[in-house]
């Protein structure tokens, strides 16, 4: 895909991997939205895309909330005309022991990390499938390749996100000229850890990084736009990307 003109539609774009990405495709001439909760942040990572000659478009949007994505979608469609590239990656990790029966946390996980990529989905792809052309990238993680502890329900949703992602490339591929990425990054530099209430398990995520040199968020934009940019007749359905020094 010629990346220049395109419109693409970020999730969870106010921070970590989705506000590197915007920065990086809108550094490769595509008209970027900025969809997130936080509409401070936003509009500041929108100044900053324009101050440096890029287009961006920022506007509150809560990946659970149906309603609210319809309203985004139709937002981005008014200002640019359309959408091209759609970047699920909105997604929350808390970790605790099931044990600990943080049920709140896991009901969370599930409505952002599942829910948020079917509701985003269901909302983009009629333009896509009127277009007859379209990519979508859904971010899962190497917890939807691999289990760990402590991440019982967080590995249940990124292995829903790794699954559904072949499974639309297999529905819409061939019938719609739709190419789906499953992008599976190993430890990143972002504020994921955030996300962590069970005291233990936060000291220990925190603690890997003086383990390894994490991957950058313009690690995984650059990912991106290696599968965004193949010829059209190719469509990359996974990247299983890691730290050099990630031994698990």
């Amino acid at each position: 895909m010629e990346l220049k003109g395109k419109v693409a539609l970020i999730t969870g774009a106010s921070s970590g991997i989705g506000e590197g990405v915007a920065k990086s495709l809108a550094a490769k001439g595509v008209k970027v939205g900025l969809a997130a909760r936080n509409l401070s942040k936003l509009k500041s990572i929108e100044e900053t895309i324009v101050q440096a000659g890029g287009e961006a478009f920022a506007f509150a949007l809560d990946v659970t909330d149906v309603d609210s994505i319809n309203a985004g979608v139709q937002l981005l469609k008014e200002k640019y005309g359309t959408i091209n590239i759609l970047v699920n990656n909105a997604g929350i990790m808390p970790a605790s022991d099931v044990d600990t029966f943080k049920i709140q946390e896991w009901q969370d996980m599930v409505n952002i990390n599942i829910n948020g990529v079917l509701n985003v989905a269901g909302a983009v792809l009629p333009t896509f499938i009127e277009n007859h052309s379209g990519h979508v990238i859904n971010l899962s993680s190497i917890a939807g390749r691999k289990l760990f502890k402590g991440l019982g329900v967080y590995c249940g949703t990124k292995h829903f996100v790794a699954a559904f992602s072949d499974i639309m490339r297999m529905e819409l591929g061939k019938k719609h000229n739709i190419r789906v990425t499953s992008i599976q990054p190993g430890a990143v530099a972002t504020n994921l850890f955030d996300h962590i209430s069970d005291a233990n398990y936060k000291e220990g995520m925190e603690g890997l990084r003086s383990q390894m040199t994490f991957l950058t968020p313009n690690d995984i934009a650059n990912s991106m736009i290696y599968v965004l940019e193949a010829p059209n007749h190719v469509d990359v359905s996974e990247i299983f990307i890691l730290p050099t020094d990630q031994e698990w």
